[in-house]
């Protein structure tokens, strides 16, 4: 029997194109999560790994769906070998238990691990080089200009905080907050 298993890293990801390449393979049942891959204890694989039988197939649409580290698919895989289930990669073929097989696997999560550790590098080399920026703020964007929030603090000397929110469409609580990073900025 054909089982696949489907995951993406975070909620905000989807896992339709997988769910469909799964479908088309001929998978009987499908295990799909959102669950970040640094994590080798996720719920749906740890099923999917309880379902599989000898003479099964785990059918993934990737390599790196399965580890994030060549130690760690190594082992998955391994342990899956010596089961008697074989290990179909949509993306490369079939993993064979055999020397050449087991040589391929390994180059293919070495350079998967490899692509994966060189985007956290070019991620941090990016977040290094933001945070010289003098203006450089951790997080999400601020919505509204540092102009916009003046003018509004500027207001408030002949308005209240709700008038000035009606007057700007900026917050209560957005005001309250730059106020007190000014006046903590003069002290």
């Amino acid at each position: 029997m054909k089982y696949g298993y489907a995951r993406v890293s975070t909620i905000g990801q989807d896992l339709e194109v997988q769910i469909q390449a799964l479908q088309e393979e001929g998978c009987a049942e499908i295990f799909k999560e959102k669950f970040t891959g640094t994590q080798t204890n996720r719920p749906e694989f740890n099923k999917v790994l309880e379902a599989l039988q000898e003479g099964d197939t785990l059918v993934v649409t990737k390599l790196d769906r399965l580890a994030r580290n060549t130690k760690e698919g190594i082992e998955v895989i391994e342990n899956l070998f010596n089961r008697g289930i074989k290990v179909h990669v949509l993306n490369v073929g079939l993993l064979e238990n055999t020397t050449m097989g087991r040589f391929f696997l390994t180059t293919l999560l070495a350079v998967a691990e490899m692509e994966r550790n060189l985007i956290v590098e070019r991620t941090q080399e990016g977040k290094a080089l933001a945070k010289q920026r003098v203006d450089f703020r951790e997080g999400r964007p601020r919505k509204h200009t540092k102009a916009q929030v003046l003018h509004a603090l500027e207001l408030l000397k002949k308005h209240t905080y709700k008038e000035v929110e009606e007057l700007t469409g900026i917050k209560k609580r957005t005001l309250i907050n730059r106020k007190n990073e000014l006046e903590a900025k003069q002290l």
